[in-house]
């Protein structure tokens, strides 16, 4: 009987691909989708992209192994950090502002006086390990067994740096879980602190659509990995994605940031979700 459910919940997906293989992730289908490979490849990328169809409850993706396998959180951890920050008051507000110390940084952007958005839109690493050391080690691990991110290794020596190297991991899948819950108000917080992220997380509005998402970026000796999380609102659904990348061979790091972009865009226009 549980056999026959199960095969009735994967041939509920509206959409069906003949090439691709179908298994129940928990209660939703996934389908492979072929064409997010041939992206993946003309891009000079490894990975996998990943975007849930909430109205369908319906996973699609190139390569579900990959999603399921554990990634340093990089700076896709910001979300988590603003929520517990402004949670705890860490981050008083919105208009909170990072004061730089006047020491050069990594990225010209980061020298320079920032508030809330834009320190999270810069992905100003200082101004979150900040947030972080002042959060403090308890609280730390208190929120995020709470929130349900990931499997994360946070401890007084990295606790300035637990989702940039070490023993932290999340998958694509998990991500997506956290997404769908933070935008579903579903996750134990202040409605004014998930108002402020989401606001914050906002990246593009069109007449056709919302996109919402932050990237990451880790490197572990010499090995990049690259997120690019979020989701896209329109209408009459909400699509949420989660993109890992690592390049191939030698990385052009100009090239490698802007690909995380690009070949999700390309994704969701070969579901039709935008143009």
């Amino acid at each position: 009987m549980l056999t026959v459910i199960l095969l009735l919940l994967c041939f509920s997906c509206k959409e069906h691909n003949s090439k691709a293989t179908q298994q129940v992730f928990e209660r939703d289908c996934t389908v492979v989708k072929s064409e997010f490979q041939s992206i993946i490849d003309s891009s000079d990328v490894i990975g996998s992209i990943l975007i849930f169809d909430l109205n369908k409850s319906v996973y699609y993706s190139n390569d579900f192994k990959w999603a399921k396998t554990g990634k340093l959180p990089a700076s896709t951890f910001k979300i988590p950090n603003t929520i517990v920050g402004l949670e705890t008051g860490v981050i008083r507000s919105d208009s909170t502002i990072f004061k730089w110390d006047g020491e050069e940084k990594w990225l010209k952007a980061w020298e320079q006086d920032l508030v809330l958005k834009d320190a999270f839109q810069f992905s100003c690493v200082p101004c979150y390990q900040e947030v972080a050391r002042e959060i403090g080690v308890d609280r730390m691990n208190d929120y995020i067994k709470i929130l349900k991110y990931g499997t994360l290794d946070i401890d007084s020596v990295n606790i300035d740096n637990f989702w940039l190297e070490g023993k932290s991991r999340i998958t694509q899948f998990q991500q997506i879980d956290f997404l769908k819950r933070f935008y579903k108000n579903e996750l134990p917080i202040s409605r004014r602190t998930s108002e402020i992220v989401k606001s914050i997380l906002l990246i593009k509005n069109t007449d056709h659509y919302r996109l919402s998402g932050k990237t990451g970026l880790s490197n572990v000796n010499e090995d990049y990995n690259g997120w690019f999380v979020g989701y896209l609102e329109q209408d009459n659904n909400t699509y949420f994605f989660a993109t890992n990348l690592e390049p191939k061979g030698k990385i052009n790091l100009d090239s490698f940031i802007k690909k995380r972009l690009d070949v999700t865009t390309l994704a969701f226009e070969i579901l039709n979700i935008i143009d």
